[in-house]
Order: structure tokens, then sequence, then C-alpha cells
């Protein structure tokens, strides 16, 4: 039988800000068979919703804090092959820069989520056997890089959203 190849679409955020006059990232702690794994705010696109809003969507969701988009940092393609049928995933990865907004007082974080930390780069780089996904590292180095690019490179037809075209 062949079965036809599907990418596992998500979209991350990579949030910085100065703390305590260093650069630090807005990473999230969460529960996974593995363990506890660190990663961008990040999350699988959802039926009817642009990149941009699931980015949003999931970054309040696991973060409690507004997050709006203002540039793509990049598009990303990673595999996770485990020898168990059905588990072999590769992931299209979209990962925004943007505007963190206020934090939901009593919000309570996504299923999953332990607790959201801000770590500077070297200390994301010293344990990356904590990283739940390989573009963790890679998008944070690009943002650094300065790669940014348009918003308008992503265009979401209205069908998605259920308008007839």
């Amino acid at each position: 039988m062949n079965t036809r190849w599907k990418p596992s679409v998500t979209v991350a955020a990579v949030i910085a800000r100065p703390v305590d006059g260093t650069q630090k990232f807005l990473l999230v702690e969460e529960e996974t068979r593995d363990g506890l794994k660190l990663n961008n705010p990040a999350g699988h696109l959802d039926p009817g919703e642009s990149p941009l809003r699931g980015c949003a969507r999931e970054t309040l969701e696991e973060t409690a804090f507004h997050f709006t988009p203002t540039a793509l940092v990049g598009v990303y393609l990673s595999r996770r092959d485990r020898a168990v049928p059905g588990q072999d995933i590769t992931y299209l990865r979209f990962a925004f820069c943007g505007e963190l907004g206020e934090q939901v007082a009593g919000r309570a974080l996504d299923a999953g989520i332990v607790r959201t930390v801000w770590l500077t780069l070297d200390e994301i780089r010293a344990c990356t056997h904590l990283h739940r996904s390989p573009l963790l590292l890679t998008c944070l180095e690009d943002y650094l890089a300065g790669k940014r690019y348009p918003l308008g490179l992503i265009t979401t037809d209205p069908s998605v959203y259920g308008a007839k075209t």
C-alpha cells in the first residue's frame, strides 16, 4: 500500500528581551514521553487558521502571554524518525519573532506545560540534551543572525477560513 507523505505543520515564537542586562529567550518546559524538555512556545497549526494566528494562539496557550508576530525568522524542516511504525514524523516549522504583549494573570498553561523560563543563549546551548526539537537552537541562532522576512511571504487563502473561492 502506498501512503501519501504529509508533513506536520508547526508554528513557533522566538521571543527575546533583555533581562537583568542580558538578552534572554522565553522558552517553555514541558512534559513529553521522553521526560521534561525545553522548546520555543510552539505547536501544531489548527484547521482553519493561518500560521500567524496559530503562532499567536500557541504562544498564549503555552506562556499566558499575548504575542503578535512581526516577521518570519525562517521555515524549517526536520524529521523525528522513531523506529515505531506511525511515529516517523516530518515537521514543517514556521518560526516568527514579534512583540510580546501582556501576560494574562491567572491563565492556566496548556496541558503538559510545566512552566515558562527565560534563558540566555549560553544556557540554552548548555542543555541541548533537553531540547524537544533540534530546531529550537537553529531558530534562535537565525534570529540572532538578523534573519527577518516580511510576513507577506506567507499567504493564507480565504478557503482556509471556510470561505468559498
